[in-house]
């Protein structure tokens, strides 16, 4: 059976990350416990969550590349997008490329800054506040994406990816080709619309996978975030996306769970998956870590995919994640949830 192959498009970013003793009011000095440089971007991330879920841990003795991914892993994964010609854009291709991603479809720009990601972790809770500098992410055109042969072709059994992730950490208008083109080369697509923007209803139609928090879920939905205190709003809202096209719908819902929706051919699947008990240190990359799982679940199933199986396994990885602190590094491999 042929390794299947998911492809990434989406955002690098360098983490700046400070481990403060609760989030600062308005106009407060503190001083951090702790800072920390890694490689971030949702993009990245969830790359990375991919290979890393894939397989298992490396030995100390042997190196782990995208060449080896037939071998050791359970999917091929690659990553496209935009760096800067500068010395954190090397450490993101290269951090990538160690835990058996492919890079060639990240460029690096040259005169153009990499992407940076400001992270406040409140540690006594591990709730963390972002703010982003999309910097090369903005870079990337729907030009970029049309004529990619990574993605679309150049394969020698004609065969392109079997599953196109995204989320809106690069331009909107190169998202929305992208998807134009998934749909035209038959690929199944997994958005993950955060940070949270309007969405023209193209955007949905014949979706496979969306996957979406609280806040997105609203703001897509246009609804008020209350309305999804209960099960019956979580219903409500899900349906409106199956309604638009999406085959599957995913809300992650923190402490509280992941509502699913699932609507094929086998009739309508949905319910309320109650969150994985776990000991918070940082939730960066937890939602990252989830749709990793989500998505190599996916991909695997050849047609019998089981929805709520799926998010379980999603829920398991990412109650591991927050339970560390960073965001790659904290990312666990396949044998760690066995």
């Amino acid at each position: 059976m042929a390794i299947p192959r998911i492809a990434v498009l989406g955002s690098l970013n360098i983490d700046l990350v400070a481990y403060v003793p609760h989030h600062p009011l308005p106009g407060e000095t503190l001083t951090a416990n702790s800072v920390a440089v890694s490689p971030g971007g949702k993009g990245a991330n969830q790359a990375v969550a991919c290979a890393k879920l894939s397989r298992s841990r490396p030995s100390e003795s042997s190196s782990t590349s995208a060449d080896d991914t037939a071998t050791h892993a359970t999917a091929h994964v690659s990553m496209l997008g935009a760096v800067g010609d500068d010395t954190y854009g090397a450490l993101l291709r290269n951090n990538l490329a160690a835990h058996g991603v492919n890079v060639a479809g990240v460029s690096v720009r040259e005169g153009l800054k990499t992407g940076m990601a400001f992270i406040v972790v409140d540690a006594p809770t591990g709730q963390n506040r972002i703010i982003l500098s999309p910097e090369a992410n903005h870079a990337l055109t729907a030009a970029d994406v049309e004529s990619s042969e990574l993605l679309w072709g150049g394969r020698e059994d004609g065969k392109v990816v079997d599953l196109l992730i995204m989320q809106l950490e690069i331009p909107l208008g190169t998202v929305l080709a992208a998807l134009r083109c998934a749909k035209t080369a038959s690929v199944s697509v997994l958005l993950n619309p955060a940070p949270a923007q309007a969405l023209p209803d193209e955007a949905f139609a014949g979706l496979a996978h969306l996957v979406v928090n609280e806040t997105e879920a609203a703001m897509l939905g246009g609804c008020e975030v209350s309305v999804l205190d209960d099960e019956d709003g979580l219903e409500r809202v899900a349906a409106g996306f199956v309604a638009k096209g999406v085959r599957n719908v995913i809300i992650t819902l923190g402490g509280r769970g992941v509502y699913f929706m699932s609507e094929g051919g086998g009739g309508e699947r949905k319910g309320l998956v109650a969150a994985e008990k776990a000991t918070v240190v940082d939730t960066t990359a937890a939602g990252d870590t989830f749709v990793g799982q989500y998505a190599l679940e996916a991909v695997v199933a050849e047609g019998a995919f089981d929805i709520e199986a799926a998010v379980r396994k999603a829920n398991r990885a990412s109650a591991r994640t927050v339970e560390r602190a960073g965001a790659q590094d904290s990312i666990p491999w396949r044998d760690e949830l066995l």
